[in-house]
Parts: C-alpha cells; structure tokens; sequence
C-alpha cells in the first residue's frame, strides 16, 4: 500500500486515513504486531502527525488498536461478544466455559448484592474471582456471589485457598437444577481493582454484566463481570454462543 493522497478527499483527513490504517490492520499487520513510530507512518501517508494522532486516537477508541506502556501501538485482538438476550442457560464452570478462575474467599458482600441474594447484609458468602483471557490478554473480570446455603456441601477440605477453592464452590454448583437466569449490561467506568486485573487505567470504559442465577424459587448466585468495552461488542441472538469478530467475518467460538 503506498502514500495515500488526502487533499482531495472532502471528509476530514484523519478519518480518510483511519480508514486507510484500518485496511492495512486488516491485509498487513497480526495481532498484537507493534506498528512502526508516529514518524514513520506519517511520512509514508504523507500527512503531518498532528492528523496521523488523531487517526491512530479514533482506532485506539474503536477497540483496534492497543497502546501499551513501555510496548508502542500494537493491533488490537478481535472483539470478544459478550452474547445477551441468551435462551442457552447454564451454571457457571460448565463444560464450555472459557472462564480461568483465580481464587475464592468467604467474606460479607456489597450491601447490594446481599440484597440481590435475599442473605442478611452482614453475612459472609463465598465470592469467586475469574478472569477471562483472548489473544493472551485480559478482556473480563468476574466476582461471582455464591451464598453458603447454595452449596451445602461443600466443606474445608472440598475447599482448599487459591483457584482450588474457586473450582470447588462451582463443583457444588452443579448439583444444583438452575431454573432460569436473569442478565442486565450497562456501561461503566473501571474501578481500581478492575483495571489492575484488566490492564487499563482506572476509570476507563467497561461492560458491566450481572446475571442472577435462580434455583429453588431463590437467587441462587449473583455474577457481576466487568468487560474491557475497546475489546468485547454485545451480540444479540438464541443461540447464545460468544462470536469472535475478525473485521468484516465472524467465527463462532
């Protein structure tokens, strides 16, 4: 691809060449590819770097590229969908559950998730901590709120620290017959412990997802799940499925 000419083009010129960049994303650079310096690029465009930041700003806001400390530009993964509206219901830590859980602990809950749950406010429940991982970097965090009364049997020694425990609390999970699910998403700003976990600053654009797990006429779990909104899209459908979007195509996961 060679030097674009802009003069003519009667549309602002950084978004023409957000455009061109995005074509070149698409047909010349991989993922996670690190993109040549704002000097180079802006002589191969033949455009002054003032139009070049702007165009790089917007890719950066559409989730297609990446700036990482101490890295440079880097090509963004696809967009993860985060499916709602889903007939597909199952228990967290299913069989096709792309969640890594990282650990759990028994301790009082958010005065609004005790109420979601039904559970006094000053009672502990266990919280496991997951994260989800595409491309080998961080998309999503989950705190999910699993009361005492849930898992019944599980015990100390079924519950050892760490991501044992965690997988241990889902276990019991199973045994129980989920009789529907709830999801609502709103967009949010990243709170501290979030964007540690996410790799953003504090504050930056997040999905919120919260779905309420119903067993036994009773909220049986509560997850809330903090998505990266530049690397995760909402898709809509029955069939329920998370798509990886590649530009224009889509491949089921």
């Amino acid at each position: 691809m060679g030097t674009t000419q802009l003069e003519s083009v009667p549309e602002p010129k950084y978004w023409h060449l957000k455009t061109v960049l995005s074509e070149a994303l698409d047909s010349e650079f991989a993922v996670g590819e690190i993109l040549p310096n704002e000097r180079e690029l802006a002589a191969r465009f033949g455009v002054a770097r003032a139009t070049l930041r702007q165009a790089l700003e917007q890719l950066e806001l559409e989730g297609r590229l990446q700036r990482r400390r101490g890295v440079g530009t880097t090509v963004a993964p696809p967009r993860m969908g985060v499916a709602v509206g889903s007939e597909r219901q199952g228990w967290p830590g299913g069989g096709d559950d792309a969640w890594s859980c990282v650990d759990s602990a028994l301790t009082v809950p958010p005065a609004a998730v005790a109420t979601a749950l039904e559970t006094p406010r000053d009672q502990a429940v266990h919280v496991v901590r997951r994260s989800r991982v595409s491309h080998g970097q961080p998309v999503a965090a989950e705190l999910l709120y699993v009361p005492a009364a849930s898992v019944p049997g599980l015990t100390a020694i079924d519950s050892p620290s760490e991501a044992a425990r965690a997988r241990a609390v889902l276990r019991e999970l199973q045994h129980l017959e989920l009789q529907g699910q709830d999801r609502a998403v709103e967009l949010g700003s990243a709170r501290a412990d979030d964007a540690r976990e996410l790799d953003r600053l504090p504050g930056a654009p997040v999905l919120v997802v919260t779905t309420r797990f119903f067993a036994g006429s009773r909220t049986a779990a509560l997850s809330v799940a903090t998505y990266r909104a530049d690397t995760c899209r909402l898709t809509f459908g029955a069939s329920g499925g998370v798509e990886i979007h590649h530009g224009p195509e889509r491949q089921a996961s």
